[in-house]
């Protein structure tokens, strides 16, 4: 099992560079290159125009992973408090209580299942993620395509 502060296998690094999903660790080292080439153009910039500037590092992986760690962190924080966290342009996070109800277990459907009422994290996307979101969709449903087929 790997703990928090256990550095990851080579393996498991191309694994994940390789994994079509956003895991924390990419996250990290897209905003540190992002960071690095930020600050790389303007000291480009800077010198163009024959300007001193004062060099300035740009964050490591390490205090980049602090800071979404923190932010992470503080995002939950606020959800355990009952608080709603607004991300403008992104999204809102809100705790919500679920109804307690009854379900069903498919291998016994006979056997009523009670389920207790729970508190669940629900996500609503702000425009900017919604929009991007939509334009991911394709412009004939696969179902369309079949019914017209038929």
């Amino acid at each position: 099992m790997k703990t928090r502060n256990s550095l990851p296998s080579a393996a498991e690094l191309l694994e994940e560079e390789n994994s079509p999903n956003i895991t924390k660790r990419k996250l990290v080292v897209e905003i540190t290159k992002e960071l690095v080439d930020e600050a790389a153009a303007r000291a480009a910039e800077a010198e163009k125009a024959g300007e001193l500037v004062e060099a300035k590092e740009p964050l490591s992986q390490l205090e980049v992973m602090a800071v979404i760690q923190k932010t992470l962190d503080h995002i939950s924080k606020a959800m355990a408090a009952d608080q709603k966290v607004e991300l403008r342009n992104f999204g809102v996070f809100e705790v919500k209580v679920r109804k307690a109800r009854v379900g069903r277990n498919p291998n016994h459907p006979a056997v009523d299942v009670p389920i207790p009422q729970r508190a669940v994290v629900k996500f609503k996307a702000g425009k900017d993620m919604r929009e991007a979101v939509l334009r991911l969709t394709p412009s004939e449903s696969p179902v369309k395509k079949k019914l017209g087929a038929v």
